[in-house]
């Protein structure tokens, strides 16, 4: 079987890339709070920068402009509008004093200029919108969910193996945090992908039902699919499982306690990732004050006698070996039918006197009688009269 890229991969992240998305930046600047957040911290600490940088350089150019139109660069004996602003170098520190709130007390405003003022309260309000941009950037992109759903493992094997009496799908999930979220929803799809001949890629999703849905992860859990009537691998044996071409899609859904925010850890599986005949080595000890989780068993999987047919063939035989057998004593509530021809008729025994010369008598002709009856011929007794 040719090695296919993974839909999923093993950190949760998707392999899909999109290409000629119509309108794409005017997409990205629509929505420029959700694009910093995504973005990588080397990209926005440079956007940032420059943000800081070119608004400083900006209102520089403007407080140079004006010192120049007033007079203040040539003439120094003027009333300038912004004191000891004599150059564009000064300008430009006077704006960066200004914006940072510095306030070193060297340079400063003046009354002469009505423009001059009208411009600092500008770059105020706009420093003001620049910083509360960025404080809350950062904050959401630390809080970010990717990060939290870093913390939240599978392991990186499933396994199939009987439980209660079924086969049964699982995989393991624990949380590496001591700080627990408040509740959790698991979910698992199968991924069928099917190229044609023309090009044509179809992508299909087969739900699968788990046993314990809804969990608080406070210690690793195994999650079980029962493979049951009903399921896609219901029909599936070993020999099947391995010619198969799919994935098997799991998540897990939480909301931390921390911060309230609902976040989402995926992984996937192959169909060589799945192991036949396995079972998770458990991990939890208890002692006197504590349950003690050793991660070092997180994916550790140990052997155990499992059949290799499908489901729906274990359950055909397994019903079969236990199928109700006919009862001697049927009760009323469970009356049990059975054939004439299993049934025990009570023997017959037949005694008849006869003469030393005379022949042994016939046996019955039919042979359900002749089962079930016995002929005893005794002689007659010389001494013995007839009156006898």
């Amino acid at each position: 079987r040719s090695k296919k890229q993974r839909y999923v991969r093993k950190e949760g992240s998707c392999s899909v890339v999109f290409r000629h998305v119509p309108e794409e930046w005017l997409l990205f600047v629509n929505d420029i709070f959700t694009t910093l957040v995504e973005i990588r911290w080397r990209v926005m600490f440079l956007i940032f920068a420059s943000s800081y940088i070119l608004s400083w350089l900006f209102f520089g150019i403007l407080f140079f402009v004006i010192a120049l139109a007033h007079g203040d660069i040539k003439d120094h004996n003027n009333d300038p509008c912004v004191y000891e602003v004599r150059s564009f170098t000064a300008a430009f520190l006077f704006s960066l004093e200004t914006q940072t709130t510095i306030g070193y007390g060297f340079r400063g405003m003046s009354e002469n200029c009505m423009i001059a003022i009208i411009i600092v309260t500008i770059q105020d309000v706009i420093s003001c919108f620049i910083d509360t941009f960025v404080i809350g950037i950062v904050v959401a992109k630390m809080a970010s969910a990717r990060k939290r759903a870093q913390t939240i493992g599978f392991s990186n094997r499933a396994v199939i193996n009987l439980r209660d009496g079924y086969l049964c799908l699982s995989w393991r999930i624990g949380d590496f945090r001591r700080h627990h979220m408040v509740e959790g929803s698991s979910c698992a799809q199968i991924l069928h992908t099917t190229v044609h001949a023309t090009g044509e890629v179809n992508i299909a999703y087969e739900d699968l039902a788990i046993q314990q849905k809804d969990i608080i992860l406070v210690t690793p859990t195994t999650i079980s699919h029962r493979i049951e009537p009903g399921s896609p691998l219901y029909k599936m044996s070993l020999e099947d499982l391995r010619k198969a071409d799919f994935e098997l899609l799991v998540s897990f859904t939480y909301t931390d306690d921390s911060s309230g925010i609902l976040h989402q850890s995926r992984t996937s599986y192959t169909v060589d990732e799945i192991l036949w005949g396995h079972l998770f080595q458990e991990m939890i000890r208890v002692s006197k004050k504590h349950y003690r989780v050793d991660y070092n068993l997180f994916n550790n999987t140990a052997k155990v006698l499992v059949p290799v047919v499908s489901a729906e063939e274990y359950e055909q035989k397994k019903n079969e070996k236990h199928s109700p057998r006919c009862s001697p004593r049927p009760s009323s509530r469970s009356p049990q039918k059975c054939d004439k021809e299993n049934r025990l008729n009570a023997p017959t025994v037949t005694v008849e006197l006869t003469q030393d010369n005379q022949p042994e008598p016939n046996l019955p002709t039919t042979e359900a009688e002749s089962q079930h009856q016995e002929t005893l011929a005794v002689s007659r007794d010389p001494t013995i009269t007839e009156q006898e």
